[in-house]
């Protein structure tokens, strides 16, 4: 049973730091999942040695920084977030204790007993954000149901929350009679999903 609680952070917040420790293939897919979620996200990345295409991605984007060096536990400090990606099993489990002892929420790649929370595949279509886990189970059946919701749901999203905040934005009255309302309007999109009986 998948007992994970879903979040979505603003990690474009000046006052959020986020820590990637490592620079090889892993390294790259973690920061690259970052920034294509929140492109100004304060990201620094700790490693010996840093893949190119790392290098350019930092290049582009001024809120990223690069050390080339063994990672150290003060670059934990002022940090908010820890995502662990190193081929060292044991070094990331002791990265892991470290910032635990700090309170500082990680994860470890390709460990999911280690981690404190997943980088979910993600289905974006303008605003809308859907986020898919298997609870650490099985990232590529997560990569694939994205690639059918990408599929399934309609390009024309957008339009749609656009004309259902402006709805919002007029209602008056309590929170219960908003949401009744806008349940109400927004009842025949799941009627237009359900077969004809």
């Amino acid at each position: 049973m998948n007992k994970l609680f879903p979040i979505f952070l603003k990690l474009e917040n000046d006052d959020l730091h986020t820590l990637i420790v490592g620079g090889g293939y892993v390294g790259l897919e973690k920061i690259t999942a970052v920034l294509d979620n929140a492109p100004q996200a304060r990201i620094t990345l700790v490693a010996p040695e840093i893949r190119d295409e790392i290098r350019a991605l930092a290049a582009e984007k001024p809120a990223v920084s690069l050390i080339e060096r063994t990672f150290a536990d003060h670059d934990l400090d002022e940090k908010d977030l820890v995502i662990v990606a190193t081929n060292d099993k044991e070094e990331n489990r002791r990265i892991k204790r470290v910032a635990r002892a700090r309170h500082l929420l990680t994860n470890v790649a390709d460990t999911p007993e280690e981690c404190d929370f997943y980088l979910s595949s993600i289905v974006k279509k303008g605003n809308l954000k859907v986020a898919i886990s298997t609870n650490g189970m099985s990232p590529t059946l997560a990569k694939r149901l994205r690639e059918v919701l990408t599929e399934a749901l309609p390009d024309d999203l957008e339009t749609a929350m656009e004309q259902l905040k402006a709805v919002r934005d007029t209602l008056r009255g309590d929170f219960a009679h908003k949401v009744e309302e806008l349940n109400r309007i927004t009842e025949v999109l799941v009627k237009a999903r359900k077969p004809h009986e």
